[in-house]
């Protein structure tokens, strides 16, 4: 079987995420990957230069390796809702859906309360595009 490339065709990527707002508008999803003893913490805006607050309590679902170098396994599980998750080592994957931003908020943001680093997958994206001519995210 042929595989296929994913950049622009099912996923774009903005490595370093922490602190950073993006538009969200053009995927069905975001997926954090976080590392690092720290908490993570959502915030939405209607636009990029806009005032972020959390947009509700919309984690509930993580998933968590005590390794970040693909040598451990991944522990699925629920924690309370928050727009929040914290981690004392190893690696946590949280997802965002488009359908859980009220309207208009299209931007968001994950900060991180310390040194923590965070890379944002989005993904299911609404228009396939060749990865150069995919919209800039972060503006």
């Amino acid at each position: 079987m042929a595989g296929m490339y994913g950049l622009g065709r099912v996923i774009n990527v903005i490595p370093i995420a922490a602190g950073n707002a993006f538009k969200l508008r053009g995927a069905s999803a975001v997926t954090f990957v976080c590392t690092g003893n720290d908490t993570f913490t959502v915030t939405a805006s209607s636009s990029f230069g806009g005032s972020y607050s959390s947009p509700g309590n919309i984690i509930t679902r993580k998933a968590t390796c005590t390794a970040t170098n693909g040598t451990a396994a991944w522990v699925e599980s629920t924690q309370a809702a928050s727009n929040a998750v914290t981690i004392a080592s190893g690696t946590v994957v949280f997802s965002v859906l488009t359908s859980q931003l009220a309207d208009p908020n299209d931007y968001v943001k994950v900060s991180v309360g310390g040194s923590g680093l965070v890379t944002a997958i989005l993904h299911d994206l609404i228009v396939q595009r060749k990865p150069s001519n995919l919209e800039i995210l972060g503006a």
